[in-house]
């Protein structure tokens, strides 16, 4: 006889606390979070309010995550650079960058994370000339993007541009061309320049150089304010994440005011002592706490992956979706955000770029490099429409990281078409494939690894007009299918 799900996790709460009754803890947060006013939450509704805080704060606490190894931990292995301090990578990202699922290896990356709390941030650009591609993602501690600036979204010309936290009140200065509000007092500026070729990447580091960050104080040459209080941030693992979850999630939410749409959620994460003003200890709570939690989180968990799997519509095997966006984008669908982020953080809002991602083929069957070879042909005149450019980019489908191979190519993209082979009548054929397919084919070959494969395409700066893959999963132009081959032995 077949359980539904919702009654097996009753029953097994219900096993949990027949097991650990009497068990408590005079330190428990969610006893102390119930006022006398307030009824303490029962059990179940411990775990309801779990899952929906897992899914409310998968993005926050992720994005956590990433901050931490990049501007706090010095020895974390992945440190960049402190706040308020860019960082550029002058090279593309390799299967030895594992703090973001799903790297961009095809645009390098300056990165800056903003310390907004105690006075506005000014960031300069040069001008960049077309045909040569860049933006800055302006992405905060809520993983909205609330901002652009680049080639599409404000041209190619120099401008000095200002970036607020949630509580700035000022005006536009002079000299300033716009004003960015970040919803937290931490906020993430992701800048991509394209990459023509290798031996471009002289070109890339010098308007790397141009990219300047600099105080609203000393901008305006004027005495800098009294500087935001220190913080103590929590040691960040993804091991410490397994049962602290709500921790880092009630850390976070301290510089992240609530805006309309998320005054329930935090209302009801605060009955379980979540919130700003709260000190949720996950080692504090009693047994029974502790089985209810953890078992909100996992059904939090299944929902998100669900929804990974369902994301926008699926065409030719491709699962194309417009998943990331600001505040208003999401209006509060937290699990789209959710999805959004473990599919692969800090992802571009469609106009910017658009993202066709497949773990399967044409007939549904996930794709395996250790079971077969697969090509994928564009025909004439179907290369994905772009005002930029467009990439294929290989990922390991267990991590979701780049692979390793022989001749350290992890994506085809369009600057790549001149050296590439196409067919008599124009199509273009890619062997995606663990080994090689023969030095004659290997110009089109993208190394897969030998085992689950994930593959995104992106298409920076799609065209809007037809043919187009905009609005995503419902444009003209769609994704030619992976096909599976015959494996050489």
């Amino acid at each position: 006889m077949l359980i539904p799900r919702k009654t097996q996790c009753v029953t097994m709460l219900c096993a949990v606390i027949t097991v650990v009754s009497g068990c408590s803890n005079p330190k428990d947060t969610i006893s102390q979070a119930a006022k006398p006013e307030v009824q303490r939450p029962s059990l179940e509704e411990i775990k309801a309010i779990a899952e929906e805080g897992f899914i409310y704060g998968l993005p926050i606490v992720m994005n956590y995550g990433v901050m931490y190894e990049y501007v706090v931990d010095r020895n974390s292995g992945q440190f960049k650079a402190p706040f308020n301090e860019i960082h550029n990578e002058a090279r593309v990202f390799t299967p030895q960058d594992t703090a973001i699922p799903t790297p961009n290896s095809d645009t390098p990356y300056s990165l800056v994370w903003l310390d907004l709390r105690s006075e506005p941030m000014v960031l300069s650009v040069p001008a960049v000339p077309r045909p040569r591609y860049y933006s800055l993602m302006l992405c905060d501690g809520n993983t909205f993007n609330y901002g652009y600036i680049g080639s599409r979204a404000t041209g190619t010309e120099p401008g000095d541009y200002l970036v607020v936290g949630p509580g700035w009140k000022g005006e536009k200065p002079p000299g300033i061309k716009d004003v960015f509000r970040s919803t937290t007092g931490f906020s993430l500026v992701v800048y991509r320049t394209q990459l023509f070729a290798p031996g471009d990447i002289d070109n890339v580091k010098e308007i790397q150089a141009g990219y300047k960050v600099l105080p609203l104080s000393a901008y305006l040459k004027q005495p800098a304010p009294a500087p935001a209080p220190s913080v103590n941030f929590p040691k960040f693992d993804k091991a410490l994440v397994k049962t602290q979850f709500f921790d880092f999630l009630d850390f976070a939410l301290q510089f992240a005011p609530p805006g309309p749409d998320e005054e329930a959620i935090r209302s009801r994460l605060a009955r379980i002592g979540v919130g700003p003003g709260k000190t949720f200890d996950f080692k504090d709570l009693s047994l029974e706490h502790k089985a209810a939690v953890l078992l909100g989180m996992r059904e939090g968990d299944k929902k998100v992956d669900e929804k990974v799997a369902s994301l926008g519509k699926r065409i030719n095997g491709w699962n194309i979706s417009s998943a990331f966006g600001d505040r208003a984008f999401f209006h509060g669908d937290w699990l789209l955000r959710a999805a959004a982020a473990r599919a692969g953080i800090y992802g571009n809002d469609a106009v910017e770029a658009a993202y066709p991602m497949t773990k399967t083929d044409l007939a549904n069957e996930p794709l395996d490099g250790s079971k077969h070879d697969y090509t994928l042909t564009f025909g004439p005149g179907q290369l994905p429409p772009v005002n930029a450019f467009w990439s294929l980019t290989m990922y390991d489908g267990k991590t979701q990281l780049l692979v390793a191979n022989p001749i350290n190519r992890y994506l085809i993209n369009s600057p790549m078409l001149p050296s590439m082979k196409k067919g008599k009548d124009g199509s273009l054929t890619l062997y995606i494939q663990s080994k090689s397919p023969g030095k004659d084919k290997e110009s089109n070959w993208l190394p897969a690894p030998d085992g689950p494969i994930y593959v995104a395409m992106r298409l920076y700066w799609p065209r809007p007009d037809p043919p187009s893959i905009l609005p995503a999963g419902e444009g003209t132009w769609q994704p030619p299918p992976l096909r599976k081959v015959a494996k050489d032995k």
